[in-house]
Formats: structure tokens, C-alpha cells, sequence
């Protein structure tokens, strides 16, 4: 056991965990899935059809048959990890499919790696099939090849990502991933909860709910109506809160119909389960003028009257965000107006990341790039102040009592999370007392009674 002093990347989803033994004669797919949850989701997509098929599927390159690597495109240095990744496989095992965003630039990936077998792009799931199947062909035994109910996953048996759509309609100028991954594309809401009700029929105690703009879930199909189920965001949040489980949502633009995602929350402290009160929402900055320069709505002044109104509504609501900071333009003044709005916004979890330019985004062009050192030291301050409004909220926490989820247990306690806390990218709550009787995805109440910077510890109640 150890403290977690997160990463606070919500471009990075957990360590993929694969575990299977595969049978003697098993074709056998290593898988390597890089960059955030949504990337994760499709590699057990990838996976689950592989199951299906009678592959067996490896987390290492030796003995696998071939390799796939899920790649990101997020930064340019998220494209040249990803690189690096391929590279490695290659050298490890030979046989290489890539998917993923970086893959949407076949000729980017050729031009350094040429002897990969194939180039997918994201959520092209039949695509990667077809590679898999030229490079090594199925050899399934419905006898032995069982499908796990829930399909392959990826992240512990007690929590699992439910993407709810694909792409987004935005044109943030320094964002890619809408020429990535496209518009705006809803699932259909009756898919979606009989998806996590099958979750959590396998054991799944908590849902996290992703995409890559949840707010706008259903604009594209008007909200269709279909089996019982209404493709709005409210009414999603509403029908998945009632299958006993968490459900935590990620990727929350604050439009003004958010507001009516609040009672839900507040309803859920009082049962145990449900929605839980935790938003995370992109803000990107405060300076109207920054955010005019990103093409996103420019309205920091409202959004701080919203985040009053949400506290008033539900008080123990967790606000999580992501910001640029050395954004080209981005002046002194305007990043002090920055550090100001957090001391009036006192948001819970925050991230922060360095501006860069990624190939293809209409930021490259703007004028005044900001120096690195100048990025260096805004990151420096901002995740000053943010780690400062973090353990004050913390210590204020000591004394009190809190519901928490197991997540794993070792000899030396027990690593949990508060309902203020996402997996991997937040923080952790740790037991190291009476503990040994606890499982991952025990959920057990707690008094705590120590607090750091980003993590609690605390003993049973």
C-alpha cells in the first residue's frame, strides 16, 4: 500500500489487466491500450470479439501470435508515446496491428514503422478483426471458450466504463479528436442500460460513465425515445442511478441543463447509491479572452454563479476539472485572472496540463506562443494553488464519516475511494487498520482521521 499522488491526467485510463490463461493450442493477441477510458472501452470491445472468436488474449509480447496496439493521438507527445509503443512490439514480438486515434493517420504511423501489419483507425472494430484474422486465423472451442457475461474487461471486476457516445460536435481549436473520432454519435439509451445492467449483474459496483461531451448525450438522434428509455442526460443518469450501483459521470460540458443532474445527486446521498455527487467538467480556463482564443464558451462569471447553485442544491458535490495553461496568447494578467477564479471556484480535483501544438489544430496558428519556461513556471503556480485548495478540503473532511469502495488489499491495509474519487485519477483512501476481512469492491463506511494533500486515511466504522 502506498499513497497515490495522482497524475490527475484524464487523458490516461487505468493499466489495462488482463489475466486469462490461455488453453494448449489457443491462438494468442497481446493488446496494448494506451491514452484515456474511452480508448479503453474500445480495446475491450476489440477483445470481447476476440474472446468470442476463441483467441485468448496476453498482456505481454512473448508467445502472443500478434500484437495490437491501441493507440492515442491526444498531444503530440501522447502521439510519440505511442510510437514508442509500436516500436517496442515490434522489436519484442514482430507482428503488429495498430487501432486507435493515432491510427487515423495511417501514413504517420508507415512513415516510422512500415513492417506493421495494419493501420486501423479509432472504434473501427471490424477493421482490427479482419487484421487479426489474416495475421492469425481463429481457431475457437465452443466447448472451453467460454464468454465472461460482462465481455472482456479491462479495469477491476468491481468498476467498468459505460461509453455512452462517440466523438463530439465542438471545434476547440486546440483539440483534434473531433477529426479524429467525428461528430457527435449517441448510442441508444435502451443499449446503454441494458449494457450496465448486465455489469452489474456481473459483480459491477460502480459505473463510470465517459464520452467525449456526456452533456450533449442524445442532441444528434433528439433525444429519442425507444423501449423505456429517453436519450437525455438527465433521464440516462436517472434509469442507470436506479440499478443499486455508483454511477459517477465524466466529461461534463456545464450547460444550464446540468443543473437538473444536482437533485439526482443530493437524492443518491440519502439512499447510498445512484448518481453520485461528483461532476467533471472541462473548463480549460477562466480568462473570457483564453477561452474566446480556444473557441469555447466564454462565460467564467456564470459558471462560478452554476457551481454556487450546484453547492446550494447538493453541498457535498465533488467538482473535478482539467485546464491549459501557456495557451498561445495567454498573457500574465490573464493567467493571475486564472489563479484568482480558483480561489473563488475552490474546485475539488484539478488537473492541469502545459499547452502543445499537435498537428492538425487551428491553435498552431495563433500568434504569441508562450515561452516553455514561461509554461513551466504557470504549471508550477497553478498546481501550487490547486494542491493547496486540495488539502485544505481534505483536512476539513477529518472527523468525518464517509461511505468508501475497496479497491485492493494488500499486507499493509487497505486502498479505497471516497465518492469524491475516480479511479486513478484522484485520490485514494487508505485503511490499515481491522482491514483484513475487507474484498476489492467491498463498499463500508468509514471515520476519517487523517488527511494529506490528495489522499484520507481513516479506520471502520
Amino acid at each position: 500500500m502506498s499513497t497515490n499522488p495522482p497524475n490527475l491526467r484524464p487523458d490516461l485510463a487505468p493499466r489495462a489487466r488482463i489475466s486469462d490463461a490461455p488453453r494448449p493450442g489457443q491462438p494468442l493477441i497481446g493488446m496494448v491500450s494506451l491514452g484515456c477510458p474511452k480508448a479503453l472501452v474500445d480495446s475491450e470491445r476489440i477483445l470481447t470479439r476476440l474472446r468470442a472468436e476463441g483467441y485468448a488474449i496476453s498482456p505481454d509480447y512473448a508467445g502472443a501470435d500478434a500484437v495490437i496496439v491501441n493507440t492515442c493521438g491526444f498531444l503530440d507527445s501522447a502521439k510519440a508515446e505511442s510510437l514508442e509503443a509500436i516500436g517496442e512490439a515490434l522489436n519484442e514480438n514482430g507482428r503488429v496491428i495498430v487501432t486507435g486515434c493515432l491510427g487515423a493517420e495511417p501514413e504517420y504511423i508507415i512513415g516510422t514503422h512500415p513492417s506493421v501489419l495494419a493501420v486501423t483507425g479509432p472504434h473501427q472494430y471490424e477493421q482490427v478483426l479482419d487484421a487479426v484474422h489474416a495475421a492469425v486465423p481463429p481457431d475457437p472451442d465452443p466447448f472451453v471458450d467460454l464468454l465472461p457475461a460482462a465481455g472482456v474487461k479491462l479495469t477491476p471486476r468491481h468498476y467498468s466504463y459505460l461509453k455512452i457516445s462517440e466523438g463530439c460536435n465542438h471545434k476547440c481549436k486546440f483539440c483534434i479528436i473531433p477529426d479524429m473520432r467525428g461528430r457527435l454519435v449517441s448510442r441508444p439509451a435502451h443499449a446503454i442500460v441494458r449494457e450496465a445492467e448486465k455489469l452489474v449483474g456481473a459483480g459491477v459496483r460502480e459505473l463510470l460513465v465517459i464520452s467525449q461531451d456526456t452533456s450533449a448525450y442524445g442532441v444528434d438522434i433528439k433525444h429519442a425515445e425507444e423501449r423505456g428509455h429517453r436519450a437525455h442526460i438527465t433521464d440516462l443518469a436517472r434509469d442507470l442511478g436506479s440499478l443499486g450501483a455508483w454511477v459517477r459521470l465524466h466529461y461534463v460540458y456545464p450547460y444550464p441543463h446540468v443543473r437538473n443532474l444536482i437533485p439526482l445527486m443530493a437524492e443518491a446521498q440519502e439512499n447510498g447509491g445512484g448518481v453520485l455527487p461528483y461532476l467533471d467538467i472541462p473548463f480549460q480556463h477562466a480568462h473570457p479572452d483564453v477561452l474566446k482564443r480556444m473557441a469555447r464558451p466564454a462565460a467564467s462569471a456564470k459558471t462560478l454563479d452554476e457551481i454556487a447553485a450546484w453547492r446550494a442544491a447538493c453541498p457535498d458535490i465533488t467538482l473535478r476539472s482539467t485546464f491549459i495553461v501557456g495557451y498561445p496568447g495567454e498573457t500574465e494578467g490573464e493567467f493571475q485572472y486564472l489563479l484568482d477564479w480558483m480561489d473563488e471556484a475552490q474546485l475539488d480535483r484539478v488537473g492541469c496540463f502545459q499547452y502543445e501544438n499537435v498537428e492538425g489544430a487551428r491553435s498552431n496558428t495563433l500568434p504569441d506562443h508562450v515561452p516553455d519556461e514561461v509554461k513551466q513556471d504557470r504549471w508550477n503556480r497553478f498546481m501550487e494553488k490547486a494542491q493547496a485548495i486540495s488539502e485544505a478540503k481534505l483536512q476539513a473532511k477529518v472527523g468525518s464519516v464517509q461511505q468508501v469502495i475497496v479497491d485492493a488489499v494488500d499486507a499493509e491495509g487497505a486502498t479505497c475511494r471516497t465518492k469524491a474519487d475516480a479511479p486513478e485519477i484522484d485520490g485514494n483512501l487508505f485503511i490499515d487498520e481491522d482491514f483484513e476481512n475487507l474484498s476489492p469492491g467491498d463498499i463500508v463506511t468509514v471515520e476519517v482521521d487523517e488527511a494529506s494533500e490528495y489522499d484520507l486515511w481513516g479506520r471502520l466504522v
